[in-house]
């Protein structure tokens, strides 16, 4: 991978594109606050990851040069404690030496510990979220009622089994064309993830540093053996990190001991407050009546979303890069001519806002901590991820004066009060036109089949409470009827007879021929 600083952009000063409605990040915006060249991230405060493991391990220096010094000085401060003691020893009860030593060292170490803990609280406050300042006691206690309450369904096992065996042999099939380094590279990885099951207790910034070492160790090996060959090297470390990754997923992703899933919430929350935001507002120069632009735009949001779906960083990557590519296709053939960094950020921002992808701000951090850095301080991945972050955190950040609206309309989008998608006299939208959104015209001939299914609904039910009505007034005069008719014509029942023409009494008068015979019933 090309390592070399990404040229800054003499672009437009703030005051040249006042007039322009549209959203604007200028180049040097997404660059190392340290001027480094390298794109930076929010989540290491502006900086790029090699800047920012730098001022890590300077922090981290001073904290170990700091608590010697404290220790040093405790150490007087308890000799000179231990002396007088020992000089006032005639008054008091003597004690052995290992006693006298016993007790100095205990209060050395508390006192060590007390201060030691306050300063390494202090430094990793600065350098990592607060939730991370719990006692790690807590932190396994809730690592282990999370595993204990949330077990995996077996099918989501057998998958997550499946994947990762198919990711286990074809790093081995890869491995074996490098013969005697594969090897060493094999056992180098299998180590380290049998390592990292044993650090558990670690909040998730420790695990990430302990990511990051394996990565910046292996690559140095690398280097070694390739003799600087950089594209070999990329080409090993992407499976590396594939193979490592696939194994930790499942305990380093959107970690209980983090706030990743109440960011995840929260941001998801916001985006759908943000459902009334339209094309127009955002100024984003796509036409989605374009078959094929719409077809881009399809595209690209079924890329970010798909990125949730990826277990390794550098496979959430490639989904960032895809739908990326699909925006500045779908800017293209909109404006017939190449697309710029003004056209694309708030393409890329309307994108999110029509995806809302899940887990959003888990999948964000995840690659921060865990991708291979160097992957995200240069070229298209890294101007692509970084674009995203900055489209995030506008989201965030977004008011009415981004959106070039007047507080109170905002507010009552926000509320819900008002839409702009929905004004006061439906009949009034515009029906056809190239400057009418496919979506509001298809919103607007949706409302009106509903509010002709409505009318007619409204009929049917009338017609039925009508019919019902009649029916049951029909059902009373015929029972009215029929009881007149039983009054007036009452029904008699005669006994059964007993054989045929019993009653006719002419029988006895017939000839013995001709005369019926009774038989028994």
């Amino acid at each position: 991978m090309d390592e070399r600083p990404v040229t800054r952009n003499k672009g437009k000063t703030m005051s040249q594109r006042s007039e322009r409605r549209g959203i604007h990040v200028d180049q040097s915006e997404l660059l190392c606050k340290k001027g480094c060249g390298y794109y930076g991230n929010a989540a290491w405060q502006g900086l790029c990851s090699k800047c920012w493991r730098e001022e890590y391990q300077k922090a981290r220096q001073r904290q170990i040069q700091e608590d010697w010094a404290l220790a040093e000085k405790l150490q007087r401060e308890e000799e000179a404690a231990y002396v007088s003691i020992h000089g006032s020893s005639q008054t008091q009860p003597p004690q052995s030496h290992s006693q006298q030593s016993l007790a100095t060292f205990s209060k050395f170490e508390e006192k060590k510990t007390n201060e030691k803990t306050r300063k390494v609280t202090t430094v990793k406050k600065f350098f990592s979220p607060s939730s991370r300042t719990a006692p790690k006691k807590a932190l396994v206690s809730r690592l282990r009622e999370s595993h204990e309450g949330k077990t995996p369904s077996p099918s989501i096992s057998r998958q997550s089994s499946i994947e990762t065996d198919r990711v286990s042999q074809d790093f081995v099939d890869f491995l074996k064309t490098l013969q005697k380094p594969g090897r060493e590279i094999h056992k180098q990885s299998r180590a380290f993830i049998e390592s990292m099951g044993n650090k558990r207790d670690l909040g998730v910034e420790e695990l990430s540093e302990c990511v990051q070492d394996f990565y910046q160790n292996m690559s140095d090996r690398l280097m070694n053996y390739f003799k600087g060959s950089s594209e070999k090297v990329d080409r090993v470390m992407d499976q590396v990190e594939k193979y490592i990754m696939t194994r930790l997923y499942k305990s380093v992703f959107c970690p209980e001991t983090t706030d990743d899933e109440k960011k995840d919430l929260v941001t998801q929350r916001r985006i759908r407050a943000l459902h009334w935001v339209t094309i127009q507002m955002l100024c984003v120069p796509v036409d989605e009546e374009i078959p094929e632009v719409s077809d881009s735009v399809v595209k690209a949001i079924t890329d970010v979303i798909e990125m949730d779906s990826k277990r390794v960083p550098k496979d959430k990557l490639a989904c960032i890069t895809s739908c990326s590519k699909h925006i500045f296709n779908a800017i293209r053939i909109t404006k017939n001519e190449p697309a710029s960094a003004d056209d694309f950020l708030p393409t890329l921002i309307y994108i999110v806002l029509k995806a809302n992808p899940p887990r959003l701000q888990s999948n964000i951090q995840y690659i921060t901590r865990f991708c291979n850095p160097s992957r995200l301080m240069t070229g298209e991945d890294g101007y692509y991820f970084t674009n995203l972050c900055c489209a995030v955190a506008f989201i965030e950040k977004l008011d009415a004066q981004s959106l070039n609206l007047s507080p109170e309309d905002f507010e009552r989008y926000m509320s819900g009060q008002a839409s702009p998608r929905r004004p006061d006299n439906p009949a009034g939208w515009p029906q056809t036109g190239s400057n009418v959104n496919p979506v509001l015209s298809q919103i607007h001939q949706n409302l009106s089949v509903l509010s002709n299914l409505e009318k007619r609904q409204q009929q049917v039910i009338e017609e039925a409470q009508s019919l019902q009505t009649e029916l049951a007034e029909w059902q009373d005069s015929v029972a009215r009827e029929v009881q007149d008719i039983l009054e007036r014509y009452p029904l008699e029942i005669k006994p059964r007879a007993s054989a045929i023409d019993a009653e006719n009494v002419e029988n006895d008068k017939l000839p013995p021929p001709l005369q019926p015979q009774v038989f028994a019933g």
